[in-house]
This record gives structure tokens, C-alpha cells and sequence, in this order.
């Protein structure tokens, strides 16, 4: 059974670090893309960053330059470091798996797996 479970959210000021972690079980992270989505209240539901199986990574525009998405395959853990964090960066942040190993897609409905989210609030 996949299951997907993420921590690390919180409430940090404007130019704060947080690191978002999703622990995986039921499959193996190196075979699968992987990605990190938010939400914030009254906005759709965005792609932040996503990682394949060959660690190629892509990342939305406006976090490029500070946020990291990384895994950790011998822990089946997926991380996301978010540094000078702004008050749009508040949503609650959820992690997805997609067996397609190369994010052939990273829309929402590529991705079959989701965890139950972590809110991140950033206050200015």
C-alpha cells in the first residue's frame, strides 16, 4: 500500500527557512517522479518542484533560487528546502509520486499518489 506522509510545515517571518520532508512507503522513491505541490486559500492548486529518477530537477518560477528539492533513497524520503520565504509562499505544501520515472507530466493528474499536506505560513 503507498503511502505518502509529509512534516515540516510551520510558521516562520519573510525570509525564513523551512525543510518539508515526505516519507514514502509501499514503493521506491528512485523509481518514481516525484513532486511537491501547494495550495493556498482561494488559488488552484500549483506544481512547486518535481525531481525524476534520474535527479533531473524542474521547479515553478517563482521559487527558483530558493527552494531545493532533494531525496534521500535510502531513507525513501523526499525534502524540499524553502530559504527567503515570502508571504505568498503560505499554502499548505503536499507531495505526489508519479510511476512514470521521468516526469513525463507534472500536472496534477499525472501524479497517483498524494500525502495529506503540510501548511506552511509565512507571516511579513
Amino acid at each position: 500500500q503507498v503511502q505518502l506522509v509529509e512534516s515540516g510545515g510551520g510558521s516562520v517571518q519573510a525570509g525564513g527557512s523551512l525543510r518539508l520532508s515526505c516519507a514514502a512507503s509501499g514503493f521506491t522513491y528512485s523509481r518514481y517522479c516525484m513532486a511537491w505541490f501547494r495550495q493556498a486559500p482561494g488559488k488552484k492548486r500549483e506544481r512547486v518542484a518535481n525531481i525524476n529518477s534520474g535527479g533531473i530537477r524542474s521547479y515553478t518560477d517563482s521559487v527558483k533560487g530558493r527552494f531545493t528539492i532533494s531525496t534521500d533513497n535510502a531513507k525513501n524520503t523526499l525534502y524540499l528546502q524553502m530559504n527567503s520565504l515570502k508571504p505568498e509562499d503560505t499554502a499548505m505544501y503536499t507531495c505526489a509520486a508519479d510511476p512514470s520515472r521521468y516526469c513525463s507530466g507534472v500536472a496534477e493528474v499525472d501524479f497517483d499518489y498524494w500525502g495529506q499536506g503540510t501548511q506552511v505560513t509565512v507571516s511579513s
